[in-house]
């Protein structure tokens, strides 16, 4: 009996952290190379190719290393949660796959475009195009699972898999379209105001002042800045009118916490933005990167002990104990290690440029 309640203490000690582990790699891809996305959505309405090549050879020393944190995520969700991996893909298996579709557009975008000649026209549209139906499908699929989806027990593939070997597992029960909901759009739209707030701080960080990109990154930055105020704004009321489990949580006993946490958010915001109106443009992005912080990790606080609220608890959805320790004991080390390369990255060209003086290089 005793054996038994320590591997049970076990399995939850090593769930809990590999859902702040999961939660952390979600949060270095989202500030990280949503800069980057938003950088691209920015290209959208860049005027000419010479500009939307500029714009991506601005990050062309970080961008893959920034989509890597993805891939970790993915990575620590199949280890460390199986169920949660195999079901949430089964639901999300349109927007994700749409939003799989605009990072591998921008990806092969990023080594066609500096080669073409006739067609680099085409490339620049296709990293532009691809950097703003990420985020959206991104956000729209952060929306659905934030909402839940029915699962059901049984044979996933009856009348099709050998029943002899087969056995009954917890499985995704709905349709297709299940993840299109208002609630679920919005958080597509959310995610790229976003996304393209990141991108207009990026920018004017990359670029020196005076620059074309990065006057027109200024202004572009000052219009995202209100909108995503905006957004946050009708997100929290949004959550709190259907979402039980976060209304129950921020009114709850701790709810001066939350009240504090939403000040620190807006002041965090407040200084963003005096700072990018100083043309401070680093610490002003740093402030933006620190309410992207602020307010994933109150989204993860608020779903725990959820990891899909209504569906799956952090420790219903966790593998057992044998595999969570071998997990745990091959995979803990890698993160530090790749968190230093990722900043050594950055820190190495941190360099800024002009819209002449880049465009050679792509």
């Amino acid at each position: 009996m005793e054996l038994s309640s320590d591997i049970v203490r076990i399995v939850s000690a090593l769930s809990t952290w590999w859902w702040m582990i999961l939660g952390l790699m979600f949060l270095l891809y989202i500030a990280l190379d949503g800069a980057d996305l938003g950088a691209g959505i920015f290209a959208l309405f860049s005027k000419d190719e010479e500009e939307r090549g500029a714009i991506m050879a601005s990050m062309a020393g970080f961008w893959d290393g920034n989509e890597t944190w993805l891939v970790v995520a993915g990575g620590v969700l199949f280890g460390a949660f199986p169920l949660v991996y195999g079901s949430a893909f089964n639901f999300l298996m349109i927007p994700l796959m749409l939003a799989l579709w605009g990072i591998i557009s921008r990806a092969v975008a990023f080594e066609f475009h500096i080669h073409a000649r006739s067609s680099k026209r085409l490339w620049g549209w296709a990293f532009a195009i691809g950097s703003l139906v990420a985020p959206f499908f991104a956000g729209v699929s952060l929306g659905a699972v934030l909402q839940g989806f029915p699962m059901k027990s049984g044979i996933a593939m009856s009348g099709i898999a050998d029943r002899g070997f087969t056995t009954p597992v917890m499985h995704y029960a709905g349709g297709a379209m299940n993840f299109l909901t208002p609630f679920s759009i919005w958080t597509g739209f959310g995610a790229v105001i976003a996304a393209g707030l990141a991108g207009g701080l990026f920018l004017c960080a990359r670029f020196l002042p005076g620059d074309v990109i990065h006057e027109r990154a200024k202004s572009w930055t000052n219009l995202f800045s209100y909108l995503a105020l905006i957004a946050i704004v009708i997100t929290l009321v949004w959550s709190y009118a259907i979402f039980p489990w976060a209304a129950a949580k921020w009114t709850g006993p701790n709810w001066w916490i939350w009240a504090i946490w939403f000040v620190i958010v807006l002041f965090f915001a407040f200084k963003s933005m005096t700072n990018h109106s100083m043309q401070h443009d680093f610490i002003a992005l740093l402030w933006g990167e620190g309410v992207v912080v602020l307010l994933w990790a109150a989204m993860w606080a608020t779903m725990f002990p959820y990891i899909v609220p209504g569906t799956w608890t952090v420790q219903a959805a966790s593998n057992p104990a044998n595999s969570m320790a071998v997990f745990t004991l091959f995979m803990t080390g890698f993160v530090p290690v790749m968190i230093m390369y990722n900043w050594y990255q950055i820190w190495v060209f941190r360099g800024r440029f002009t819209k002449k003086s880049v465009y050679g290089a792509h």
